[in-house]
């Protein structure tokens, strides 16, 4: 019996991410096998140099996750910009209503040009657009107030990259993408790596059906991240790709006891969302709780909160976790604005705090009496505030957005239940704004995109499917038909999220 590989501290796959070497794995035609040394020499012959130096620095775990996370790119995005010409090729453009579209910047680009910029370049991608290129203004005081609450790492990004002459729209797609794609790499590695975890735990050996289905498991929850209702955003001249992608790396570098690097991106996470500043909690629960695949505990046996790991001079790292946001801040406050603004900046969009957590209630309540309005066949009585939108509208919003929240305090549930506890205070955390900071006509208002960017959920989806084969397919058939109805309505300028 062959002993499997070896633990390696930086991919941590403890081998059974591995495929068995000496065993076949899939025929590649006759008399040849896909696995095994033989299997693996022939695919080198087959293959262009760069693809074999890549095969050789890289372990068959980090190549599935290549693999996956880029078959799960292209045919999502693919998907999402033909439905997205689809629908405006059948409807038109739509009616832009009150929204900010300043022309050059998300439209003016010719009928092909138009069309293709429509999956992208909506609502809040406006700002994102208008920042890049004319900055903050924050000495103007009031009437640029709207664009502090968008964070400046992906307007500076758009910035950089309009520099070496490409159009803003464009930077922003790429932006996205590549950051996109740095997630899903990342999700299908710690989906692997929780695995692997589990099965330590659980005592499974390398040869189980239980660790060998960990890569299927890993690129559902890649899939699901892919085709995730919402998960047109993470193509759009909006920052979630990128937080996603820096939230992700905070995760995988902190399992890996690279804490300098944590710190890092989690500086550059509190530089892109206001949400970014509590990937502190998760880092600092990781460095004294674990799991850790850098070194042992040094007191496994400790309960409670007992720290299993000592504090060393590498926890300083962490420090740089709130300098994206103090940055951000000596910025508006040197260029003449208020360095609090970004603080504030919930209030211009309608933002109040209603205490810890509580707009939870106002969401449940709001839904109720959508609920009512819709069920009263009649718009002549309004049960709740609509802020001028059509009662009907309201109330469709209000009741999505409450089913929204329900699922995604299932998951957070499942997240507290089957992932480390970093996990799931993250996503606790995380949520504290869109709970916390209600908006008076639509409570949850964005609570879709917020829980988007909270890739625990997913990574507890897929557990959960892995477990039932059969509903699987239909899961990301489901996810993906509620994907193509949101896209349409963002791409025809109707408000999603």
């Amino acid at each position: 019996m062959v002993a499997p590989p070896p633990m390696r501290t930086d991919t941590a796959e403890l081998a059974i991410a591995e495929e068995p070497r000496e065993l076949p794995h899939r025929v590649a035609g006759p008399g040849l096998s896909r696995g095994g040394a033989a299997g693996r020499a022939h695919r080198v012959a087959e293959a262009p140099r760069w693809r074999y130096a890549l095969a050789a620095r890289l372990t068959t775990a980090q190549l599935t996750a290549l693999r996956d996370s880029w078959r799960a790119l292209w045919t999502s995005r693919l998907f999402i910009w033909c439905v997205g010409i689809a629908t405006l090729l059948t409807y038109g453009f739509g009616p832009v209503r009150h929204a900010f579209n300043p022309p050059g910047l998300t439209r003016g680009f010719g009928w092909l040009g138009d069309l293709l910029a429509a999956p992208a370049a909506r609502w809040d991608a406006s700002w994102y657009l208008v920042i890049a290129h004319y900055g903050y203004r924050p000495d103007l005081g009031g009437f640029t107030a709207s664009r502090d609450a968008f964070f400046p790492l992906y307007p500076l990004g758009l910035r950089g990259l309009g520099w070496l002459g490409l159009p803003l729209i464009l930077a922003g797609v790429l932006i996205s993408l590549s950051a996109l794609w740095a997630a899903l790499y990342g999700i299908h590695r710690l989906t692997t790596l929780e695995l692997a975890t589990l099965a330590r735990r659980r005592g499974v050996g390398a040869r189980s059906s239980y660790v060998q289905s960990n890569d299927r498991t890993a690129g559902l929850a890649v899939l699901l991240v892919a085709f995730a209702p919402m998960a047109f955003f993470l193509s759009a001249v909006y920052s979630e790709a990128l937080y996603l992608a820096l939230s992700v790396g905070v995760f995988y570098m902190a399992r890996q006891g690279r804490f300098a690097l944590v710190g890092v991106l989690a500086a550059l996470a509190g530089a892109t969302r206001s949400t970014g500043i509590v990937l502190l909690l998760p880092a600092l629960i990781l460095y004294l709780y674990g799991p850790r695949e850098d070194r042992p505990p040094d007191r496994s046996g400790a309960r409670g909160l007992s720290f299993r790991y000592g504090v060393r001079a590498n926890i300083l790292w962490l420090a740089l976790a709130p300098v994206g946001l103090l940055l951000y801040m000596l910025y508006l406050g040197l260029d003449g604005g208020n360095a609090l603004a970004p603080f504030h900046a919930q209030d211009v969009w309608g933002r109040h705090f209603a205490g810890p957590y509580l707009g939870i209630w106002d969401g449940v309540q709001a839904g109720f009496e959508g609920a009512r309005q819709l069920l009263s066949m009649q718009q002549a009585h309004h049960y709740f505030s609509t802020g001028g939108e059509s009662p009907f509208v309201a109330a469709g919003h209000n009741l999505l957005l409450l089913g929204f929240l329900v699922g995604g305090l299932l998951a957070t549930v499942g997240v507290l239940r089957r992932l480390p506890a970093a996990y799931g205070v993250y996503v606790i955390a995380a949520l504290a704004l869109p709970l916390s900071y209600p908006v008076t006509t639509q409570p949850l208002m964005s609570l879709p995109r917020f829980l988007l960017v909270l890739f625990p959920l997913n990574i507890w989806l897929a557990l959960w499917l892995a477990e039932r084969p059969r509903l699987r397919t239909p899961a990301l058939a489901v996810s993906a038909v509620t994907m193509a109805f949101f896209l349409a309505q963002f791409a025809t300028w109707h408000w999603v999220a």
